[in-house]
């Protein structure tokens, strides 16, 4: 009798999300293709009923009970696949954030139709298929592991950002993708204040100021004000607005490019006619077009893109060659928005008079990175939308959504792209 190894993982898991006995575990054994060779499982009752620990090897007088154990639990699946008709099941993707699956598990306690679980972003591929809906985070969503997903109705982000799932593929295979409305969340909101910490932190030297104080130095060093300064968002979307909301009692001068303000303007982007609340934040708007222009204008440049093939690298040399020199850059968005062999470059030589990003090349960032040499670079660990208020209210909109699946009511809340 041969027992494939997905097919005795898949029993284990049948038993942790069923029986309530988190701990069937394989304990010192590789998963052999026959049961023979399959030398230990440890069983532990979650509810304190007992414990069951049965050791057997292809000698064992025990063979027999050892084969009647797993069909058994066979046995149990078969009941499993009939309770989990009525159970909407909700995957988050690794552990990176985890408020995220923290507070929408909080959210859905006392609604036993949904279950809520988090795995490891390498388990994924295995067990996509008994999911309803799927919160990536950071995973890529590739083809292959859409095509697995058979019962999956939604892909969603904690968050906006959809750059790592394959739409074509999911709209292929008949599944929606959605992100959560920044606006709505208080997500932008929080990614904004966090852009103007990085831009205080490098105005005023965050990093010197640590050593003045391990020196036990007075007075210095000697920072910027935001006052006076020439802000150039570039990418005026959710983030943008906040932002710029955020940054008019400072006192500065805010520019800001978009690929079409046609949303907010029926003028062309040149245009410096006033005609509502966008008009009045912005200063001065162009088109992408402007990029390079607007970059030599400006103190700070702020990078609020989404990513896309249009817009990966877009920071390169040529863009930083156009800044001024000492401007400073920070990155709220994405961290394949920025050439990174171009900002080391122009950190090297000076040109650029500092970074500051909440997003990196690679995540999680490495601590080790040269970039981190240089004293007018500050790094936050991806926790721009990551607030209290934020995430409660994005772990609302997973839950509610949650259940409308469940009950097979519209959804809501959500921003489809497909």
């Amino acid at each position: 009798m041969a027992f494939k190894p997905k097919s005795i993982w898949r029993l284990a898991k049948i038993v942790n999300f069923h029986l309530g006995l988190p701990n069937l575990v394989p304990n010192g054994c590789g998963f052999a293709s026959d049961l023979r060779f399959f030398t230990k499982w440890e069983c532990c009752s979650a509810a304190g009923a007992g414990v069951l620990a049965q050791t057997h090897d292809s000698q064992s007088t025990g063979f027999q009970e050892n084969l009647n154990l797993l069909s058994n639990i066979s046995k149990m699946e078969g009941m499993a696949r009939s309770s989990d008709k009525n159970i909407t099941r909700v995957l988050f993707c690794g552990p990176h954030f985890p408020a995220s699956h923290n507070y929408t598990k909080e959210y859905l306690q006392n609604y036993p139709s949904i279950q809520v679980d988090v795995i490891p972003i390498s388990d994924a591929p295995d067990v996509i298929a008994n999911y309803h809906l799927c919160v990536v985070k950071t995973m890529r969503l590739d083809s292959n592991v859409i095509s697995r997903a058979n019962q999956m109705k939604l892909i969603m982000q904690f968050g906006v950002g959809l750059e790592g799932v394959d739409i074509n593929a999911a709209t292929r295979c008949g599944i929606k993708v959605a992100r959560i409305p920044g606006d709505v969340t208080g997500n932008a909101a929080s990614c904004a204040e966090l852009t103007i910490y990085l831009m205080l932190g490098l105005l005023r030297k965050q990093n010197e100021m640590r050593m003045a104080i391990e020196q036990k130095k007075l007075g210095v060093p000697t920072g910027e004000t935001l006052l006076g300064k020439t802000v150039f968002i570039l990418g005026f979307g959710n983030i943008g607005v906040e932002l710029a909301k955020r940054l008019r009692p400072f006192g500065v001068k805010i520019i800001a490019t978009k690929r079409s303000w046609a949303s907010h303007s029926q003028v062309s982007c040149q245009s410096s006619v006033k005609n509502g609340i966008i008009d009045d934040l912005v200063d001065e708007k162009g088109c992408h077009e402007d990029i390079f222009k607007f970059a030599s204008m400006a103190d700070v440049v702020v990078c609020c893109l989404s990513l896309n093939k249009q817009t990966a690298g877009i920071v390169n040399k040529s863009f930083l060659s156009s800044m001024k020199k000492g401007s400073l850059l920070v990155n709220i968005a994405r961290g394949g928005l920025l050439d990174y062999e171009a900002i080391a470059h122009y950190l090297e030589s000076g040109h650029l008079g500092g970074l500051g990003i909440d997003v990196a090349w690679t995540e999680p960032f490495d601590p080790n990175d040269p970039i981190l040499k240089f004293k007018n670079v500050l790094i936050t660990p991806h926790v721009g939308g990551v607030t209290e208020h934020s995430y409660r209210s994005m772990a609302k909109v997973v839950g509610d959504v949650a259940l409308q699946l469940h009950a097979g009511t519209p959804l809501t809340g959500l921003e489809f792209v497909n």
